[in-house]
């Protein structure tokens, strides 16, 4: 992995993260200046995210397009236009940091704007990871299971069979591990009411103090592997059409 690579990686883990914070409002911080300071450090890692990724940008109009570009234009372009929204509602909504720009009206507007925005980027976002995560889940529920040379003779027929076992053990238990967390992604994305958000049939946020956010963060991180796997598993098929 270069050193590029590496640092796309860390900045897309710091951006999801942010973004699990982000969606929990001004539950988790009180004082919303803390809200607007990590909202302003998600829209800078964004820009230097697209500065890492300008080449992908700048060759939308070129070239032919498959199934998998198809897909992997929509989604990215969505973020973008979820993030512009996100960012200009959050100018409008802010009480601290853009007060300077001394905006009047539109804050109707710009709660909404940010509430659907908000989660629409999520799912899109959710979307994106899937894309690319191939390489992950290869070494997650596909381990290797090369034989020890050691173990290639006839003296060590049990050693074998013990290494057969763990390497089914190794392969299995990851991907029930990400079936279970599927399945909680689905009831939470459910029982969370997010479905109500995307299509604006609950239009204030609702946290549930009870629960805690230590479940609400179990409980969007669940979301983000349902949608990712989804989204992975189509994308997986469109690159085998290929």
């Amino acid at each position: 992995m270069t050193k590029t690579q590496r640092l796309r990686m860390t900045i897309d883990i710091i951006m999801t993260i942010l973004s699990i914070i982000l969606m929990g409002g001004n539950y988790l911080f009180p004082a919303d200046i803390v809200h607007e300071i990590l909202g302003v450090g998600l829209f800078v890692l964004w820009g230097v995210h697209i500065a890492l990724n300008r080449r992908w940008y700048g060759a939308i109009f070129r070239g032919n397009y498959n199934p998998y570009r198809v897909m992997q234009t929509i989604i990215n372009c969505c973020i973008l236009i979820c993030t512009i929204f996100l960012m200009i509602s959050g100018i409008i909504l802010s009480n601290h940091i853009f007060t300077f720009l001394n905006i009047q009206g539109g804050l109707g507007f710009a709660r909404i704007a940010h509430l659907l925005a908000s989660h629409w980027y999520y799912l899109f976002m959710s979307l994106h990871i899937g894309l690319h995560v191939g390489m992950i889940k290869n070494k997650v529920c596909h381990p290797n299971t090369n034989r020890h040379p050691e173990l290639d003779s006839g003296s060590h027929a049990e050693e074998m069979l013990k290494q057969v076992r763990h390497d089914k053990l190794r392969k299995i238990l990851p991907c029930i591990l990400l079936a279970l967390a599927c399945i909680y992604g689905l009831y939470a994305f459910i029982a969370r009411g997010v479905w109500k958000y995307l299509i604006l049939r609950q239009q204030f946020f609702f946290f549930d103090l009870e629960r805690g956010y230590i479940l609400f963060a179990l409980a969007y991180i669940s979301i983000i592997i349902l949608f990712a796997t989804i989204s992975n598993l189509i994308a997986t098929r469109l690159k085998k059409n290929r």
